[in-house]
């Protein structure tokens, strides 16, 4: 992976995690769970937040941070699984999944799900972007998401405060995907 970068690297913020940018809506120390190339890790640095992303992919994390000395911006990068995030050791405000909530089976949803909770201060949200059941194209996993999956995967110490439709861009056709993006709060 990333030895050309894949259809989801846009060179950008999601336009979804854009738009809760200028919101106000990340706050806090931010974690990146499966970061990628950094764009959402850089996006929240370059609001003067802590910004921390994680991702197995070690070229995507040289990316990374190649990107963030090019911009100037202070970021950390770690190779870390986002199925075991309690091994962090550490508590974020904010944590952002872009993708990869879609591509994890059952058993490692409940795991990662465990991590994001003992990951994230009580009262710290969780944006999701998942790959949606409403999208018909043949791009994307083999099992789609459905809205009842996100509820039920996030139903025990969890607030969910919205899951609604949105779109996940890509750089090569289709050029997008249909998608849900959650905002979930840890109670």
């Amino acid at each position: 992976m990333y030895v050309t970068p894949p259809p989801w690297d846009i060179g950008r913020p999601q336009p979804a995690f854009l738009v809760l940018a200028e919101a106000g809506a990340l706050r806090g120390r931010v974690l990146d769970a499966g970061c990628g190339t950094g764009e959402h890790v850089l996006m929240a640095a370059g609001l003067g937040l802590d910004a921390t992303g994680i991702d197995l992919a070690a070229r995507a994390l040289r990316t990374a941070e190649e990107k963030a000395r090019a911009r100037d911006l202070a970021a950390l990068f770690l190779r870390h699984d986002a199925r075991q995030l309690a091994d962090l050791g550490e508590r974020f405000d904010t944590v952002l999944d872009c993708g990869l909530f879609h591509v994890l089976d059952s058993e490692d949803r409940t795991a990662y799900v465990d991590g994001l909770r003992s990951a994230l201060r009580p009262g710290g949200r969780c944006f999701m972007l998942c790959i949606s059941d409403r999208d018909r194209g043949a791009w994307g996993p083999v099992h789609k998401v459905t809205r009842g999956e996100i509820e039920a995967a996030f139903a025990d110490g969890w607030r969910i405060d919205s899951v609604e439709p949105s779109a996940i861009e890509l750089s090569a056709a289709p050029g997008r995907v249909e998608a849900w993006l959650a905002a979930l709060t840890r109670t």
